[in-house]
């Protein structure tokens, strides 16, 4: 039974890894607006219903990488003897430890769409909104506290504060233009350094 449900998850990751490889493409030689949901389905061999089982919408399809998930797997591998920031900070760096250059390429592909695209801009906030209940489940496991309790809430959300605060800068040049060339495995010291002055108290 292990080992169906193993399967299952693979066939699943699989899927979802080629509707979002074919996404990409397409979203590239017609451009996001011209894509249609029955196209990106058709291109990855599947029903649009099977798309959307997957992805509620086609900017969900651009906002939800895999970048959460491995973060999460990694963490729930890490030593219960480390504090919650540490543990996030090493499971951080095994998650982009774990990304091919071609995922990097999706994940700045992504970025590019949600920077130049109004309706994926848009639902960048419900997805920081996501990001922090999701790790607030997680941290509240580590550490086994209440979902609920402030405090969990509260550090989620530093969490997820600090990568915007390495990120989102970096999106923007001086003269108002937009770029992704900080993404990619390197960008992961940045993350780091700004973790560790959150688990330092954010000292000035």
């Amino acid at each position: 039974m292990m080992a169906q449900a193993g399967l299952r998850e693979r066939k699943k990751a699989r899927t979802r890894a080629s509707l979002r490889e074919h996404a990409l493409r397409l979203f590239r030689e017609q451009g996001y607006e011209k894509t249609t949901v029955e196209q990106i389905a058709a291109a990855a061999e599947v029903s649009p219903s099977t798309f959307f089982r997957y992805f509620p919408t086609k900017e969900d399809l651009v906002l939800q990488d895999d970048m959460d998930t491995r973060i999460i797997e990694a963490f729930a591998n890490q030593p219960k003897n480390l504090s919650p920031i540490a543990a996030i900070r090493a499971a951080v760096r095994e998650a982009w430890d774990s990304f091919t250059p071609e995922e990097w390429e999706q994940i700045r592909q992504g970025a590019e769409l949600s920077m130049h695209v109004p309706e994926i801009r848009a639902r960048t906030v419900n997805e920081f909104a996501r990001t922090i209940n999701v790790l607030t489940e997680v941290l509240a496991g580590y550490t086994g506290r209440q979902a609920d309790d402030f405090s969990i809430r509260v550090l989620a959300g530093a969490v997820v504060g600090v990568m915007m605060a390495v990120f989102l800068p970096e999106h923007f040049a001086a003269d108002g233009s937009a770029t992704t060339a900080y993404l990619g495995p390197h960008s992961v010291s940045a993350i780091d350094e700004a973790l560790a002055l959150l688990e330092q108290g954010l000292p000035l």
